[in-house]
């Protein structure tokens, strides 16, 4: 039996909606590849990182750690870290160190540009790498360490017996990382031990870094197709002529958590953030002051949880909150005042004790901050104590006190005239009209009140 016209209508539908589904999918398939394939790298990259003049600490060792990473995920050919650096702290250092040594991707570090340094833990950090290079006019070196007073935690001196001890474990650590490298041992350990600097062409001579290059283009020229020792003793051929660079950034939050590590800005975030404190609970009310300094204060803390602090320091900061208080509740003539400027100053110039310079808390810093937070808390607390002991003028509370005359004669009744106006009085003696009075309390709309004698 022939099908009916429905049936072959139906047949038709169906025919050509297959065929519609197989024409989406040829269309969709090909946009699809294309959507993924960016994701893919078609050919091994060189991964760029850039530490421009910075601190080692925790922020920076989480930046190369991150990018390192990233560069393992993809199986890059190399890793170039542009290494400009006063020096920082040897727990970051370490961080870094073993993220570079048990990198599956050849490290090329490079001191650059020219002027910069690879200083302290910038030595350990230079001489741990696969490839070591210096641009022209760079310098490296002075890695003696700091010891650090375990109680304190600042470099208040040590004996001599634990000071030795500090030095031969930077010399020992110094000397593996030299010795797996194939760089010059004795060279090395003199970089921490005399804490010796090298300049560029000397640190080639001292077989310290493997060449001295004006560019990383030089340096990809230079080491392609080279062959280099890893850590682990292996060996892994280098390919990083005509390579695409991906440059990693720090993120938002790196550099941001960057900026406010810096123990100077931290000072002033502390000190912001205690004073709006201080503020909200003197003025309730002012609700951005509390907000913006606890914020300002957890910010603070933060970035003083991951510098070494001087315990000693802290507690000279808070003695010259103490003082400010005190200051303003006794007439000192100003002696108790200039005892808290001067002990927050000499606290802020001691807090962080760091390895380096630039790690430390600035003169100018301490007394910008110290100097105008004295002179704002004992102002507000004075207003503060003075507003506590200053009688009610509005109110029932205001009218307590005050002194009047009657104008009628007062006893169980009358009226007197108080403040430009009449009130309802009454008196537990008769007073006569005339007589000045007092106001004893309030009751109401009637005054309680008594002659005054």
């Amino acid at each position: 039996m022939k099908p009916n016209l429905t049936t072959r209508r139906a047949r038709c539908f169906k025919t050509k909606g297959r065929v519609c589904q197989h024409s989406f999918l040829l269309l969709i398939f090909p946009l699809l590849l294309l959507w993924a394939l960016p994701s893919v790298p078609l050919r091994a990259q060189i991964v760029e990182i850039t530490l421009d003049d910075e601190i080692i600490h925790p922020i920076t060792a989480e930046y190369i750690t991150r990018a390192i990473d990233h560069a393992n995920r993809i199986k890059a050919q190399a890793i170039l870290l542009n290494l400009s650096t006063p020096g920082g702290l040897e727990s970051s250092m370490r961080q870094i160190v073993e993220e570079i040594v048990a990198s599956r991707v050849p490290v090329i570090i490079y001191v650059s540009p020219s002027g910069a340094r690879a200083a302290s833990a910038g030595f350990f950090i230079l001489l741990s790498a696969d490839v070591a290079v210096m641009a022209p006019g760079t310098n490296t070196g002075a890695a003696h360490p700091v010891a650090m007073n375990p109680i304190s935690g600042g470099s208040i001196p040590l004996e001599d017996t634990m000071k030795k001890k500090i030095e031969e474990d930077s010399a020992a650590y110094i000397r593996g990382l030299a010795e797996k490298r194939g760089r010059d041992i004795v060279m090395a350990e003199k970089g921490v031990v005399e804490a010796k600097s090298w300049s560029d062409s000397e640190a080639l001579a001292a077989h310290l870094i493997d060449a001295v290059c004006r560019s990383r283009e030089e340096i990809f020229e230079r080491f392609d197709g080279k062959t280099v020792r890893r850590f682990d003793g292996s060996q892994t051929l280098l390919h990083l002529r005509g390579q695409p660079v991906e440059e990693i950034p720090m993120s938002f939050r790196q550099r941001f958590l960057d900026r406010i590590i810096d123990p100077n800005i931290a000072l002033i975030l502390g000190a912001l953030g205690l004073l709006g404190l201080y503020v909200e609970f003197s003025h309730p009310g002012w609700i951005f002051a509390g907000v913006g300094g606890a914020i300002s204060l957890v910010l603070a803390l933060f970035a003083f949880h991951l510098l070494p602090i001087n315990y000693a320091g802290v507690v000279l900061i808070i003695l010259a909150i103490v003082l400010f208080v005190l200051e303003a509740k006794i007439a000192s003539h100003g002696i108790l005042a200039i005892g808290g400027i001067l002990s927050g100053i000499i606290g802020s110039i001691i807090l962080v004790d760091a390895p380096i310079p630039e790690m430390e808390i600035r003169k100018a810093t301490a007394i910008s901050v110290f100097l105008p937070l004295a002179i704002i808390t004992v102002f507000l607390l004075r207003l503060v104590l003075i507003a506590k002991k200053r009688k009610a003028s509005t109110g029932i509370q205001g009218m307590i006190g005050t002194e009047g005359t009657a104008v009628t004669d007062i006893g169980a009744d009358g009226k007197v005239h108080i403040g430009g106006e009449y009130w309802n009085a009454a008196s537990s003696e008769p007073i006569e009209k005339g007589s000045t009075v007092i106001v004893t309390d309030v009751e109401g709309l009637k005054l309680k009140i008594k002659k005054k004698t």
